[in-house]
């Protein structure tokens, strides 16, 4: 049984997932939709930008948004001057740090669901007289959406477990930035911790293990189980 403190832990990390994802939906969509269909030029050089975050060392990851986002660096004053908004040592850093972690496997899960429409169906809806606004809410976006479903509950589970970009960039901060991973961190370097650490980790494996099935089951409902597995 959790204890209230270990309650507030979770919650917190379901907030912070929440408004992870929710902030990295419009910006993991337009990346998918420009990486499956956009021609430009550096666009290897974009894709690679995107998945970066997958390959570098997450310690690195949260001392690069602490240099953009800390209260000395250009990200961080221009929110905090222009919106109130402060991320060092705040909840909403570790949301930020979530955001950043999980956009790569947003975007590829997207980008898979993307690639994967049929261009002939757009087509005949255009030859039947729908705009591109039309083609797209009507055609694209109904065929896309378990890829985008898929997306967010990845993202969604990568956030829940998100730690080195989180404790370097926010610190371990109770009932403000720590959140399951940390609070397991912390439980660990305590004597006696052993209980709260079992309990912490279960709730987490429960939750990363039900978005994984969920992510599945969306990616087999859209009928691109065969190539869409991300992860």
């Amino acid at each position: 049984m959790l204890s209230p403190e270990e309650w507030g832990i979770v919650a917190l990390s379901l907030r912070v997932s929440a408004v992870a994802i929710a902030v990295a939906l419009p910006v993991a969509f337009g990346l998918a939709w420009l990486l499956a269909r956009g021609r430009f030029p550096g666009k290897v050089l974009l894709d690679a930008l995107v998945h970066l975050p997958l390959v570098l060392p997450p310690v690195v990851t949260g001392w690069m948004l602490l240099l953009a986002f800390g209260n000395n660096g250009p990200a961080g004053r221009f929110f905090a001057e222009t919106l109130g908004l402060t991320f060092m040592f705040r909840w909403t850093g570790a949301a930020l740090a979530a955001a950043v972690m999980a956009l790569p496997l947003m975007v590829r899960a997207m980008r898979l669901s993307i690639e994967a429409v049929d261009r002939r169906l757009e087509g005949a809806a255009r030859t039947l007289g729908a705009g591109p606004w039309r083609t797209f809410f009507t055609v694209t976006l109904p065929l896309t959406l378990p890829g985008v479903l898929a997306g967010l509950v990845l993202g969604f589970a990568r956030s829940i477990g998100e730690f080195g970009a989180t404790i370097t960039f926010v610190s371990n901060i109770p009932g403000e930035t720590q959140t399951l991973p940390l609070a397991i961190y912390a439980a660990l370097q305590m004597p006696g911790g052993e209980a709260a650490v079992t309990r912490l980790a279960g709730i987490s494996v429960l939750l990363s293990l039900g978005a994984l099935v969920a992510s599945e089951m969306l990616a087999r409902r859209s009928g691109q189980g065969r190539g869409f597995h991300v992860v």
